[in-house]
């Protein structure tokens, strides 16, 4: 076993090294979506992802690269748009087509959707960067900080919604093709919480070490202004998606006896909620096992499907408490064998089926039924599990870890042999197809960057634990602080 897994592994590294990066002006600047052993024009999976190189960009730092880190932050920060009506939004991809810095901000992508979450990964991706080097000349920089308040101020600005949460269209995320998550989709709002602790953390960096006097002076009103407003919005963000995302059996016992049709302030069932719309599987699904983090909520329209990248990261940036950490840790647990099977993770579940599929989203054949992101299997996913789990036992407040922890654990380190069989006869592929995720995706890249680096994260972690605080982001005892020292 130790012999295949070091083949295994040391296979991986060679070819994100020798085959994955890219350079430009003769520095690596990131990583292509996926190695192309046939010239494919039409296609851009030979661009540098934003997204895709989130996993790309953690390994590089703990294997010591953040020079390379440090490079691909700077190339999207020059490409930060300042066009109107885009000012402050980070490219979904960019690439060099005859000496050219080619971006793409969602005019040349399939359906033509800006990817929201690539903006707020680049903010999350900076603060770990400069948490892990300990690079604050970096994060102090004129360009940094000016890229920060753009971001923020496209973020915070007024709307015709009176809710925390960022509304963004249908596939503006890692689900990128419609499937009926247009709206308050899970994913862009846990991002948009890390990416305000991480803006703001490092907005707030020239006045670190500070009192309220000399803090005020270093920053500015106007920063100090946007500061103020950023936390605010980040507690109201957290205290909103714990209260309409996170769902457990009595939960579901408690909006089944909820009244419609209310009106005013004071009501309990805000978004209109009908007992038809609750799905007669979540009996099943939960069987008062745990919990977890929905997809998105919408007037009359909760979506209770899971989705396993956001309630990963809601794990890790803390928007989930501890006790709800373990109780989603039981919830996979008990439905391993649908989220986990022969290919780890499912993106989401259930899947859209029938005529759901058909109008949900558009007759896209890649999102057929059980493949692609409507049910299928990716394994670039299963490193935020184990960052999630792993971190969540190196801070339990237990002198014994809970038996939530080790049962999970042991799922880790399963599911870990399962890649390391796997992933490399069937060549890295991008996603897995099926009920159990048996089958290579119909339309899968093969030897697709993140499969590749999502096993050397995975292989890492389970080796050195420790690293895995490498995504904590700021407490919120850390943002009552700091507005404690704003004045």
């Amino acid at each position: 076993m130790l012999k295949q897994e070091s083949k295994v592994i040391q296979t991986a590294k060679s070819l994100l090294y020798d085959r994955a990066l890219v350079k430009l002006d003769n520095s690596f600047v990131g990583a292509i979506a996926a190695i192309a052993l046939q010239p494919e024009p039409d296609l851009n999976y030979t661009e540098v992802f934003i997204r895709d190189n989130v996993p790309v960009m953690i390994y590089l730092l703990l294997e010591g690269k953040s020079e390379i880190v440090r490079h691909f932050l700077e190339m999207c920060l020059e490409l930060q748009s300042h066009d109107f009506p885009t000012t402050g939004v980070f490219p979904t991809s960019f690439t060099e087509i005859n000496g050219e810095i080619k971006v793409d901000y969602g005019q040349r992508a399939i359906g033509r959707v800006c990817s929201v979450d690539a903006s707020l990964w680049w903010t999350i991706l900076a603060y770990v960067y400069v948490q892990w080097t300990k690079d604050e000349a970096w994060a102090l920089s004129f360009k940094v900080q000016s890229g920060l308040e753009k971001l923020i101020d496209l973020i915070l600005q007024p709307s015709f919604r009176d809710a925390p949460t960022l509304y963004v269209p249908d596939g503006a995320f890692m689900i990128d093709r419609p499937l009926d998550v247009w709206g308050t989709p899970l994913e862009i709002q846990v991002l948009l919480y890390g990416a305000l602790k991480s803006a703001i953390a490092l907005m707030a960096l020239p006045g670190k070490n500070q009192d309220e006097a000399s803090t005020q002076e270093t920053l500015g009103l106007q920063k100090i202004k946007k500061i103020k407003v950023g936390i605010n919005w980040l507690k109201q963000l957290r205290s909103y998606l714990l209260k309409h995302y996170w769902l457990n059996g009595n939960i579901v016992q408690t909006l089944r006896k909820r009244p419609t049709e209310q009106y005013g302030e004071a009501v309990i069932n805000e978004y209109n909620i009908q007992t038809e719309t609750i799905p007669n599987w979540l009996q099943s699904w939960l069987k008062n096992q745990g919990g977890y983090l929905i997809g998105n909520i919408r007037t009359g329209r909760p979506d209770f499907r899971f989705f396993s990248l956001g309630n990963c990261l809601g794990a890790i940036f803390d928007v989930t408490s501890y006790s709800q950490q373990l109780a989603f840790f039981r919830f996979l647990i008990t439905n391993q064998n649908e989220l986990c099977a022969e290919m780890p993770l499912r993106i989401c579940h259930p899947p859209l089926e029938e005529n759901r599929w058909k109008y949900f989203t558009g007759y896209d054949r890649k999102n057929l039924p059980w493949s692609y992101h409507n049910g299928g299997h990716w394994p670039c996913l299963f490193w935020f599990l184990v960052v999630a789990v792993l971190r969540q036992k190196e801070i339990s407040p237990d002198a014994k870890n809970p038996s939530e922890i080790l049962e999970i654990e042991a799922l880790l380190n399963k599911n870990y042999e399962l890649l390391l069989y796997r992933l490399p006869k069937q060549k890295w592929a991008e996603y897995f197809d099926g009920p159990t995720g048996l089958w290579v995706g119909q339309q899968a890249r093969t030897y697709q960057t993140w499969t590749i680096v999502g096993l050397l994260l995975v292989h890492h972690f389970l080796n050195f634990p420790e690293d895995s605080h490498i995504l904590s982001l700021p407490s919120l005892k850390f943002f009552h602080d700091l507005e404690l020292r704003l004045g």
